[in-house]
C-alpha cells in the first residue's frame, strides 16, 4: 500500500511540474525576448505573454532589448540559455542575427519559438507563432483597391508606399501581399506612384521609425509637390502604424486635414493610430490581437513541456533558409472608424479612456 501511495505521489508531482510547476520555486522557466519597449506593440506583446504564462504556472524571464539593440538581445538570449530556460520565445530585432547565439540553445535541448518575426538561418528554431503576415498586406492592398474603386473608376489615382526595414522578414510578406493586390493596377497605369519608389528597398523604413517615415514623406511631398492645393495624392500604403503616423505627420505639416487626407493604411491598432482614425486622418489599421497570439504561445509551451503534439496550421510557407519552420498563423482583422469600438473597446483590448482625444 505504501508503495502504491508513493507512486501516486510521484505522479502528482510530475503532473504539477508538467503543468508549469509548483509555487515553491520549481516552476519551469520560460524566456521571452522582445525587441524594444519604445513601441506600444511590443510592450503589450510582452506583458500579455508574461501574464498568460505565469497564470499557467511558469516562471517567466521577460527581457526587452533596449531600443532595438541587437547586441543587447543576443546577450539576453545567451543569459536565458545559461539560465536553464526550457523554452525561449523570441521576437527578433534582426531575424538573421541570432544564428550563433541559438547554437547554445540547441546544444542544451532548449526549444525555441520564433514570435511574430521568423528567425533566419538557424536550425535551433522549432516553431513559429505569428499572424498571417501575407494576409496583412492583402488586407491593406484590398482596402485601398476598394476605397478607390479601382475596378470601376477611371483613374488615374496617385499613391506612395511605406513599408518596414529590409532586415525584418515580415516586411517581405506585408509588402508582397499588398503588391499582389495593387501591382496589376500599377502596371495598367490606373494607380501611379509619382515618386517612382516602388521596390521594397526604396520603400523601406529603418526600424519601423515614425521619424524616418516622416522625413521620407516630407521629401516625397517636396519632390512631387503634393499638397491640398498642389499635386493630388489619393493613398499612402503604410505597412504599420508607426510608418502611418510618420506619413500622416508629414501630410499634416503641409496643410492636409481630415477633409482631404489621402487613404492611409496601418497595422497594430496602436493608440495614436486609433485616435487618428477617429480624427479622420488614418483610414484603417490591421488589428492583431496580441492576447490571441500570447494564448497560442502558451498552448505551444504547454505541449512542448508535456511532450505532446504542438498545434500548427502551416507547414509549407515559412522557410528560414535551413528548412520550413512549422507555424501557427492567427487571423488579422481590418479595423476602421466604423468598427473600432466593437473590435477594440467591447473586446476589452482598450478602454474608452485609452483612446480619448
Amino acid at each position: 500500500m505504501k508503495k502504491i501511495l508513493a507512486v501516486l505521489a510521484g505522479l502528482i508531482i510530475c503532473t504539477a511540474v508538467f503543468a508549469g510547476g509548483a509555487k515553491d520555486g520549481s516552476a519551469i522557466k520560460v524566456g521571452v525576448s522582445m525587441p524594444t519597449q519604445s513601441l506600444q506593440r511590443w510592450n503589450q506583446d510582452g506583458s500579455n505573454m508574461k501574464a498568460q504564462l505565469e497564470k499557467a504556472g511558469y516562471q517567466v524571464d521577460l527581457q526587452y532589448a533596449g531600443d532595438n539593440d541587437i547586441p543587447t538581445q543576443v546577450a539576453q538570449i545567451e543569459n536565458m540559455i545559461m539560465g536553464n530556460c526550457k523554452v525561449i520565445v523570441i521576437a527578433a530585432i534582426d531575424g538573421s542575427s541570432l544564428t550563433e547565439a541559438l547554437k547554445g540553445a540547441k546544444d542544451r535541448g532548449i526549444t525555441v519559438i520564433a514570435y511574430d518575426r521568423l528567425i533566419m538561418n538557424s536550425d535551433a528554431v522549432s516553431y513559429y507563432a505569428t499572424f498571417d503576415n501575407y494576409k496583412v498586406g492583402v488586407t491593406q492592398g484590398s482596402f485601398i483597391r476598394d476605397a478607390l474603386d479601382l475596378d470601376n473608376a477611371a483613374g488615374p489615382f496617385y499613391m506612395e508606399i511605406f513599408t518596414g526595414p529590409t532586415d525584418d522578414n515580415n516586411t517581405n510578406f506585408f509588402f508582397g501581399g499588398a503588391m499582389d493586390i495593387l501591382k496589376p493596377y500599377m502596371d495598367s497605369g490606373k494607380l501611379v506612384v509619382r515618386s517612382s519608389q516602388t521596390t521594397l528597398a526604396q520603400c523601406a523604413t529603418l526600424n519601423w521609425s515614425m521619424e524616418e517615415a516622416q522625413k521620407r514623406m516630407e521629401n516625397i511631398i517636396s519632390a512631387n509637390r503634393y499638397g491640398p492645393e498642389g499635386t493630388r495624392l489619393d493613398a499612402v500604403l503604410c505597412s504599420n502604424d508607426s510608418t502611418a503616423n510618420g506619413a500622416t505627420n508629414g501630410l499634416l505639416s503641409v496643410g492636409y486635414t481630415a477633409e482631404n487626407m489621402p487613404i492611409i493604411t496601418g497595422q497594430d491598432c496602436d493608440k495614436p493610430s486609433v485616435k487618428n482614425m477617429i480624427r479622420g486622418y488614418q483610414a484603417m489599421s490591421v488589428f492583431k490581437d496580441t492576447r490571441t497570439l500570447a494564448a497560442k504561445v502558451v498552448e505551444m509551451v504547454n505541449a512542448i513541456v508535456k511532450g505532446t503534439t504542438v498545434s500548427v496550421n502551416d507547414t509549407t510557407t515559412y522557410d528560414n533558409g535551413l528548412g520550413v519552420v512549422p507555424s501557427f498563423l492567427c487571423e488579422p482583422v481590418a479595423v476602421t472608424v466604423d468598427n473600432y469600438k466593437e473590435m477594440l473597446i467591447d473586446s476589452g483590448y482598450y478602454t474608452e479612456a485609452d483612446i480619448a482625444l
